[in-house]
């Protein structure tokens, strides 16, 4: 059985939306694209490295999908793993992409992805990918949070956590801090919602 991973740069107020440039998503007027190039660090740096470079597949909602498959084929020098994982799109409107391989999910995505979780193979990576992340979350499927937190806030933007999040408890599996303050923090789900008296 494969694990979903989330993976995913937030800011305080949990914004995920276009990290690393201007141009990623400017979706909703949203002005602060590339919000966590200057807090960067080697550390985590390092640490995205070895979580680029395990193996893997990824999950993907249309529009990161669109905005990676142009952008990653002339920078796989970079992070060749990615050319050779397939490519799941949630997406009732694409049906093929140049960048291969990609299978293209559409109908009863839920279901699809269930099923997919159940085949054998490596994890499921979800990068960016904001609404297909809700849509996860909300149908239990999320199995892991690989999240680096960058300390500031924005106010606006597509945000990790909203209205759809369920109750679950997640377990802390590995933590560090970066040089520059970004809370490194992987959590594995663990279980119902505790609860209790003082």
């Amino acid at each position: 059985m494969r694990k979903i991973i989330v993976l995913e740069f937030l800011t305080l107020d949990g914004v995920i939306q276009a990290p690393g440039g201007p141009e990623e998503d400017t979706s909703n007027g949203f002005a602060y694209g590339g919000w966590q190039v200057p807090i960067f660090d080697d550390l985590t740096g390092t640490v995205m490295e070895k979580q680029m470079n395990v193996p893997f597949d990824l999950l993907l909602g249309r529009k990161t999908f669109d905005i990676w498959a142009p952008y990653w084929p002339k920078h796989s020098d970079f992070w060749p793993p990615v050319m050779k994982a397939t490519k799941y799109v949630a997406s009732n409107t694409l049906t093929s992409s140049e960048w291969k391989p990609s299978v293209f999910l559409s109908g009863d995505i839920v279901e699809k992805i269930r099923k997919l979780k159940q085949e054998e193979g490596p994890d499921l990576h979800v990068y960016g990918s904001a609404n297909l992340v809700q849509t996860l979350m909300k149908h239990d499927l999320v199995d892991e949070f690989w999240l680096k937190i960058y300390p500031l806030t924005l106010g606006s933007g597509k945000k990790l956590f909203v209205d759809g999040a369920i109750p679950a408890m997640f377990k802390v599996t590995e933590s560090q801090i970066s040089p520059n303050g970004v809370i490194i923090a992987n959590y594995k789900r663990a279980g119902k919602v505790e609860t209790g008296s003082f």
